[in-house]
């Protein structure tokens, strides 16, 4: 088996919206049925963009106070960073979280300049449970799940990254590959990759006998009960 999954099966995944994914794996993966999934409303300023598939970078930020570091120190913490979301496989996802609990999102990471640099060294989106910031002005296409939208910065800053992260109850490690639009975001188990376009396969044949059967004059609870029945011998 590939270190990593085929890039044209991570990109046809994007045909598809991230509850189809969720459905796929209950097929899948059954044990993660109540987990890997962001479980808490994220702000998706941009509710028209395609899903995106990428390998997760992974990083705390923090904005209520100033950082302990000074510039020197800084500047080694951002770049390392900066490598940590260019690095090999790509596209990379950002998944941020925010440590500023109870005022989580204080101050905005993602606006402007952050979403150009990001976009540019290959990364597709970011999650987070931080906030953002220049809707109008960020990266075009650069997708966003964010926790709000604020008006300042403050004193953002990472605290460090490539661990492990928690975001709208999803827990995320560096390269994990996650799928995300609008709705929230999973994580996809890497050797679990391949078989989602069949389990998709299958669940929209069983599903398109239930939604036929709606459509018809005449429907019926009767006529209901023998669509279960017709689904349940599709396999």
């Amino acid at each position: 088996m590939p270190s990593h999954p085929d890039p044209q099966i991570l990109e046809a995944l994007r045909a598809f919206d991230t509850p189809t994914i969720c459905n796929a794996l209950e097929i899948v993966v059954p044990a993660r049925r109540a987990f890997g999934f962001t479980r808490r409303p994220l702000v998706a300023p941009f509710p028209e963009l395609k899903p995106v598939v990428g390998f997760a970078r992974t990083a705390l930020i923090r904005s209520r106070e100033p950082h302990p570091r000074d510039r020197e120190s800084a500047t080694r913490m951002r770049l390392g960073y900066y490598e940590h979301i260019a690095m090999q496989p790509l596209p990379s996802l950002a998944v941020l979280q925010d440590i500023d609990a109870p005022d989580t999102g204080f101050g905005a990471f993602w606006g402007e300049v952050q979403t150009h640099v990001h976009a540019g060294l290959g990364c597709v989106g970011v999650i987070t449970d931080g906030s953002v910031r220049d809707l109008d002005a960020m990266s075009p296409g650069f997708f966003v799940l964010a926790g709000s939208v604020m008006p300042s910065h403050a004193h953002v800053h990472l605290v460090e990254f490539g661990g492990t992260v928690s975001v709208g109850g999803m827990v995320v490690s560096a390269n994990d590959i996650i799928h995300a639009d609008r709705h929230g975001a999973v994580v996809i188990p890497a050797d679990a990759v391949a078989k989602i376009p069949a389990a998709i396969d299958l669940l929209t044949r069983r599903e398109k006998i239930i939604i036929d059967a709606s459509k018809q004059a005449g429907f019926s609870i009767e006529r209901l009960r023998q669509a279960f029945k017709e689904q349940d011998d599709i396999h």
